[in-house]
């Protein structure tokens, strides 16, 4: 990957203005109220969920009562406290939203309910008390736990930092008060407190979590480094080029943020639509009442066709005519292991029109792994045992890669003796008697021959790692190393390009040679490599400007933002990070690339219903609301044709249920050798 600039220039100003709010947890008093804010685990967000489950254990309750012989006073009041325990929040956010001159669905619900139970029908109004606490808890829940992940993002970067002054000491201070020209001093295992350059030393460094590259970078003299990476090996000296503020780190929590509010700011149409609705079946409400009372009826049989009138015009029926369907296909995904976070966005998965991949981790393992040993002047065996035992002691990825390779193979791993590992160049170890060299062919390029340099050329140009082998200052091998693709990415893919109309597109912080070798073993052709986390927010960005509905599967940090502006964000359960956990709308819990295809088309099927459901919940309130304004709608006749009408879509709804709705492409067998797994020949 292209060393990146770290200058100032081109970061946009009002993305540096939300890191610096972003970043005010970096100050240390600032850091003690975001741990407790963690810590009480979203007290808001607890407390709905937990009304909204008394709400539902109550209204369950009251309904086994009835049949039980309870007396019907006792059985209402049962009923009254369910609705006091999942009504009192949206009556206060309905009332709020009424000080503020507007009229919201949960207003309207409340009044709806209350006026059945004040002509007798408790069970209507306590069901919809429990739709809406259930789900205004759910959506609370989940945006405390989204807002606490983003914030503890944070984490990454250090809260001190060790200075180096003029005279050469080092005093630990706040990271929060570093500045552009300051010198810090960083060890192995300890990451870098802010964004900067190297001054001094080299180094591998772990950039994982900005860049998603699956292996350290080696980092040296002028090369730039990121605040919060972890430095692997060698200490380094590092002159900051910008405050924590704005480092790399802060800019990826305000791109979430941004995002995130962006995404919140499509649901302004929704919400125009309920305020029309409730506002015309308030209005509506009180002419049934106000008209036949002023032309001479009484009072009570007003009332009587007025309440009438909000029972079969709630929308009740409505909603359920959407949520069992929707909740029947979570359930379905749920047992195949995919977590979708709400109804909306399993009812939005099937609007995709546009998939887009990380690589490293999501259509790859993370893990790299041995494709091939060269052999030049020793068997791929021999060499592979010496070169796993010169690595034996060694933390570096490519190195234990190496190691699992040998053992896996079962090829005895002798011990070695003075061991020594050169940040950036490889290790050197006394194998049986003989020196054992292991390390990057540019450092080694004077040991190289015509055979290896031109096995060397070969691998690199087919984007994979090359490590040589010298034994004795001769080259006994070449390795070549690779991230390993999961079995089922290229039917992933192929499903995908045929549900979409579209071929995914691949998003990667890796280089370009490594991005299009993965591209071409799965079917990929679109790839977009080298990106880091604005990069990637900037490319969905460009894809939603285009009309098209995108989904963005991602497993790391660096694909937060991505996954926030998204579409739908799916993030993979087994290996990513809480943020992308967090801030996606979809987990794959076990990983499986085939279930992304699957629960597409489950939404889709599940669109099919709703549409079905609506038209029966359409058609059986116009229904009744023309019988009780036309003629004259008994109370129990409407109750029995609006709950009717519920059972009927919520049956029509739990259909998805059914195994035969999951439909998962089968993985195939690998077409690339080389690509899925070690070949040692």
């Amino acid at each position: 990957m292209t060393v990146p600039d770290i200058s100032d220039e081109g970061t946009q100003l009002s993305v540096q203005d939300a890191s610096r709010a972003a970043a005010g947890v970096l100050d240390p008093s600032s850091q003690r109220v975001a741990g407790w804010a963690r810590r009480t685990g979203g007290v808001i967000g607890l407390n709905e969920v937990r009304w909204a489950a008394v709400a539902v254990m109550v209204f369950l309750v009251a309904l086994v009562m009835r049949p039980l012989g309870a007396p019907v006073a006792v059985t209402n009041i049962v009923f009254l406290v369910c609705y006091a325990a999942g009504g009192w929040e949206p009556a206060v956010a309905g009332l709020r939203a009424l000080r503020d001159k507007s009229l919201d669905v949960d207003l309207l619900m409340i009044v709806a309910a209350i006026g059945a139970a004040s002509i007798g029908q408790f069970v209507d109004g306590g069901l919809l008390i429990v739709i809406f606490a259930t789900s205004g808890a759910l959506e609370a829940f989940a945006t405390k736990r989204t807002q606490d992940s983003v914030r503890a993002l944070l984490t990454l970067a250090p809260e001190r930092a060790a200075l180096l002054g003029d005279d050469g000491t080092e005093r630990a201070v706040d990271t929060a008060v570093l500045v552009a020209g300051d010198v810090v001093v960083v060890r192995p295992g300890e990451r870098i407190g802010a964004d900067g350059r190297v001054r001094s030393g080299s180094s591998d460094v772990d950039q994982a979590t900005i860049t998603g590259e699956p292996l350290p970078v080696f980092r040296t003299v002028g090369d730039g480094v990121f605040g919060g990476t972890l430095v692997r090996d060698g200490a380094l000296q590092v002159e900051v080029a910008r405050p924590a503020a704005d480092s790399v780190v802060a800019r990826i929590v305000a791109l979430v943020e941004q995002a995130s509010a962006t995404k919140a700011r499509t649901q302004l149409l929704i919400e125009r639509v309920e305020q029309r609705y409730s506002a015309t079946v308030v209005i509506s409400t009180i002419a049934v009442f106000v008209v036949p009372f002023a032309i001479g009826a009484s009072a009570t049989s007003a009332l009587l066709r007025a309440m009438t009138f909000m029972i079969v015009a709630s929308p009740c029926a409505v909603v359920l005519a959407t949520m069992p369907p929707l909740l029947s296909a979570i359930a379905n995904a749920g047992r195949h292991g995919v977590l979708v976070k709400s109804a909306v966005v399993m009812e939005q998965l099937g609007a995709t029109t546009q998939v887009a991949f990380d690589k490293t981790g999501t259509l790859t393992s993370g893990t790299p792994h041995v494709v091939e040993v060269v052999p030049v002047h020793l068997e791929p065996n021999q060499a592979l045992g010496l070169a796993a035992a010169a690595e034996w002691p060694s933390e570096h990825p490519l190195g234990r890669a190496i190691v699992r390779a040998a053992t896996g193979s079962g090829i005895d791993v002798a011990d070695p003796i003075d061991f020594t590992s050169m940040p950036g160049r490889g290790v050197t170890a006394t194998v049986d008697g003989r020196l054992v060299q292991v390390g990057s062919p540019i450092l080694l390029v004077d040991h190289l021959d015509a055979v290896a340099d031109a096995a060397v050329e070969r691998l690199e140009n087919a984007g994979h790692t090359a490590i040589v082998v010298l034994v004795d200052h001769q080259v006994a091998a070449v390795i070549s190393l690779a991230d390993q693709v999961r079995a089922s990415a290229a039917a992933t893919v192929s499903a995908l390009h045929r549900i979409t109309g579209r071929s995914p597109i691949l998003l990667t912080g890796d280089n370009p040679a490594a991005g299009a070798r993965l591209a071409h073993s799965v079917g990929i052709a679109d790839v977009r490599a080298s990106l880091l986390p604005d990069d990637k927010l900037a490319e969905v960005n460009q894809l939603r400007s285009q009309g098209l509905r995108v989904l963005v599967v991602g497993d790391g940090i660096n694909d937060a933002p991505a996954l926030a502006a998204a579409h739908i964000g799916v993030a993979m359960g087994d290996v990513g990070s809480d943020l992308a956990l967090q801030t996606a709308d979809v987990v794959i819990v076990r990983d499986e690339l085939a279930t992304i295809p699957a629960v597409i088309e489950l939404s889709r099927g599940a669109r099919v219903v709703i549409t079905q459901n609506l038209v029966l919940a359409a058609a059986a309130i116009a229904t009744l609301i023309t019988w009780d304004l036309a003629g004259h709608l008994p109370l129990p006749l409407g109750v029995l044709g609006h709950e009717g009408g519920t059972v009927i879509v919520g049956l029509n709804g739990v259909r998805l249920l059914r195994p035969r709705a999951w439909h998962q492409p089968p993985a195939p067998s690998p077409t690339h050798t080389s690509e899925q797994g070690a070949e040692i020949s």
